[in-house]
This record gives C-alpha cells, sequence and structure tokens, in this order.
C-alpha cells in the first residue's frame, strides 16, 4: 500500500526555525499489477476466439470454353422480391419462394426450393446450377443459397451476372 515518510514523525517546527522537509511518499505498485494481469488472464481466457466465415470458391480456367447442353444447365433467379425463379433448359421459370413462409426468421430455405434442386440433380448427375442474382435482391440469400447447395453436396455450380434477359425471363414465369 502507500506509506509517507516523514523525518520528523508528527512534530512540528518552531516558528521561528528551518522550514519544513518535503515529505516523500512511496507507492507501492505491486497489486495493482497483480490486479491487472489478473484481469487480463481472466479476459483472455473467457472470450471466445472466433474463426473467420469464409467460404471456399474454385475458379475454373480461364484457357478454353466449357460447352454444356442446355438440359443439363438449371438456372436459379434470386430477384429482389425474395423469390427464386428457377428454369431448366429454355422452359419457363418456376416461381418458388426462396425462404420458408413458417420461418418467421427467415433462416432456412424452403422446402420445395430444395427438394427441386435435390430432385433435378439426382436426375442427371451432369446437372450444372447457375445461380444469378438480382442487385435488388439481398446478399444474404445468395449466401443462403450457396450454404445450402453444400449442405446437400451439390458442388457443380456457377455464379452469373443478373442482365436485363433476366428480367425478361422472370416475367415469363409460371
Amino acid at each position: 500500500m502507500g506509506m509517507v515518510d516523514s523525518p520528523n514523525g508528527n512534530r512540528r517546527p518552531k516558528k521561528g526555525g528551518r522550514k519544513q522537509r518535503r515529505i516523500g511518499f512511496h507507492l507501492d505498485m505491486t497489486p495493482m499489477v497483480d490486479v491487472a494481469f489478473l484481469l487480463l488472464t481472466f479476459f483472455m481466457l473467457t472470450t471466445t476466439f472466433s474463426k473467420s466465415n469464409t467460404m471456399e470458391i474454385n475458379m475454373p480456367p480461364e484457357q478454353g470454353e466449357v460447352r454444356i447442353s442446355e438440359n443439363n444447365v438449371m438456372v436459379v433467379r434470386i430477384a429482389g422480391d425474395g423469390m427464386a425463379y428457377c428454369s431448366l433448359g429454355e422452359e419457363a421459370p418456376r416461381r418458388i419462394s426462396l425462404y420458408d413462409p413458417a420461418d418467421s426468421q427467415r433462416m432456412a430455405l424452403s422446402g420445395e426450393l430444395r427438394s427441386l434442386l435435390r430432385e433435378q440433380t439426382a436426375k442427371n448427375r451432369k446437372m450444372v446450377i447457375v445461380v444469378k442474382i438480382s442487385e435488388k435482391a439481398k446478399y444474404k440469400s445468395l449466401v443462403d443459397l450457396i450454404d445450402e447447395l453444400n449442405l446437400m453436396k451439390i458442388d457443380r455450380f456457377s455464379l452469373d451476372d443478373y442482365t436485363d434477359q433476366d428480367e425478361v425471363e422472370i416475367k415469363r414465369a409460371v
């Protein structure tokens, strides 16, 4: 703790005598250092170390063009209205709710979309899913869809630009 050193004890100097000497003060910092290190170790041990949320994306080589039959391509367009528009080849897109309406927190993709993806990839092992997302849609929708594809172990998917032609295709939706 703190301690005061006084050279003349509790006596007061006489009126005409010498000036009073300055009192020395010594502060023991050991307890404060102990508390600081205790708090430091407490916070280091009780905080959780979070892993960075990253997604592994494999980019195809840019050397050549890859040709795929239209019957092997399923396009999933995500518009800003919370709907997904799925089309296989040249057929008109099907309008499917992106999230399950019963899920108030919008955490899981709709069962209809999930079953469609599972069914189409089970039918055709060469199926490639092309995902296109509108600028009006939320980024979370894209991340949720890619997470769902990874959970279903569908690794043949591609991301593509959303164009004006996609808007025209959405208007053809059933």
